[in-house]
């Protein structure tokens, strides 16, 4: 009978166990694997909006290609990394003129991850990234 009880209670504290796991976020980040980070691109434009948000910030940046205007969304740290280097929410204003250096996108979409950039007075903004080739995130063999 004793054994049944126990048995049972441990039976009990695992379910609950179970349940209060399916309740807890998921602590997860995606790869970067999606941005060619052995390329580096140069983008000279103007700030459309910069997005300080979370996960990652973002950079809408407005590019002149030939005849026309392309937006550009070039992904960057989190809010609270970005702070930790020196950044501020309002670090970069819609209609500013900046040159940017990232990794693209492997599909050739517009977009990208942030290496750093020149603002028109001289000041730089940096990500804290390898600019060198050396891929983040990923495993060296």
């Amino acid at each position: 009978m004793i054994r049944k009880t126990v048995l049972a209670a441990a039976g009990a504290a695992a379910g609950l166990g179970a349940v209060a796991m399916l309740a807890m976020p998921a602590a997860s980040h995606h790869s970067f694997a999606m941005f060619n980070q052995r390329e580096i691109m140069t983008l000279e434009g103007t700030v459309r909006q910069f997005q300080w948000t979370n996960p990652h910030a973002f950079i809408e940046l407005d590019v002149r290609q030939g005849n026309e205007t392309r937006t550009w969304s070039i992904e960057l740290n989190s809010p609270n990394n970005l702070t930790r280097q020196g950044w501020r929410r309002n670090s970069l204003r819609p209609g500013e003129r900046i040159s940017l250096r990232m990794n693209p996108l492997r599909d050739g979409a517009t977009g990208g991850l942030f290496l750093d950039l020149r603002k028109a007075d001289g000041s730089v903004l940096d990500s804290g990234l390898p600019k060198n080739g050396q891929p983040i995130n990923v495993p060296q063999f």
